[in-house]
């Protein structure tokens, strides 16, 4: 750590801390005493948006100044941080909604204020993951974090793929916009499992919406609004045919598509009755093998 600048006495001030603070995710009563307490002693707090925790802030009567901290700050945003907690003051990092450091790039900076020898507590609260496990009726443990799956690209295949054969509960989160498209990766490649699509949890429009991902595809037919929690089953180590994770569906269907007598909509609909498949899903795969021969 570097030297720091010594008082009127010659006496050096005691390093700074990071405190870590959970904010509501969406209903603001579930903010604690604690972190309260934590927001209206600390000198510096660091927001992902500052427009976000200014009306936090005011509703419970907080003022403090704000500092930006989010994925586009690049590193000079830690940099200032590390300065204050180095002149000895005390700092709390908060995210929009929920525990910072979940997928967020609060972790980044936690990391650099461990590494260099700063105090970081934790003052916990809610956190959207937790919240959406415990009222999935899947099991609760044990359970992997995924965070949000890579948006496009071979990243994201790649993802689906890794994470195929847990046998665990899964717990992902995603953006309203892609839900329906996430669904149907999650149905390819992990097949037709048990899933709780948790939206707007704590908040005016909650919904929890519980089934088998077919059902999921049929009931979000387009996009949502809200913030969205995924808690899916894991895959069964024994698996049989019709809950294999993968293309094994897409081979059987094209199987089927190569049968001169099928039609595509005779083949899609055999598939679909037969693996318990969202039709429109094998009706679509079906339309693009016959036209890819």
């Amino acid at each position: 750590m570097p030297s720091m600048q010594r008082n009127d006495k010659g006496i050096p001030p005691r390093p700074g801390t990071l405190y870590v603070v959970a904010t509501p995710i969406g209903n603001l009563e579930d903010i604690t005493l604690r972190a309260l307490h934590i927001l209206r002693n600390v000198d510096l707090i660091a927001a992902e948006d500052t427009r976000h925790t200014r009306k936090l802030l005011s509703h419970f009567r907080i003022q403090k100044p704000l500092t930006s901290h989010h994925s586009h700050s690049g590193p000079h945003a830690n940099r200032k941080i590390l300065e204050v907690l180095h002149e000895g003051q005390d700092v709390a990092l908060v995210t929009d909604a929920g525990t910072p450091g979940i997928s967020d790039p609060g972790s980044l900076l936690i990391h650099q204020v461990v590494q260099e020898g700063f105090h970081a507590v934790s003052i916990p609260g809610p956190t959207a993951l937790v919240a959406a496990l415990v009222v999935s009726g899947l099991p609760t443990h044990p359970f992997a974090f995924l965070g949000f799956p890579p948006a496009k690209g071979s990243s994201r295949k790649r993802f689906f793929q890794e994470h195929s054969r847990l046998t665990m509960t899964l717990v992902l989160y995603e953006s309203p916009q892609r839900l329906q498209r996430t669904l149907a990766d999650i149905f390819q490649h992990w097949g037709n499992r048990r899933v709780a699509v948790v939206r707007e949890l704590t908040k005016k429009f909650e919904e929890i919406k519980r089934g088998s991902v077919s059902e999921m595809l049929d009931h979000f037919p387009g996009g949502v609004r809200g913030e969205l929690t995924l808690i899916l089953e894991g895959a069964f180590p024994d698996a049989g045919k019709e809950s294999l994770p993968g293309d094994a569906w897409e081979e059987e269907l094209a199987a089927l598509l190569a049968d001169e007598g099928m039609t595509v909509r005779d083949a899609a609909e055999e598939m679909a009755k037969r693996l318990d498949l969202p039709r429109k899903e094998v009706y679509r795969k079906a339309l693009e093998i016959r036209k890819s021969r």
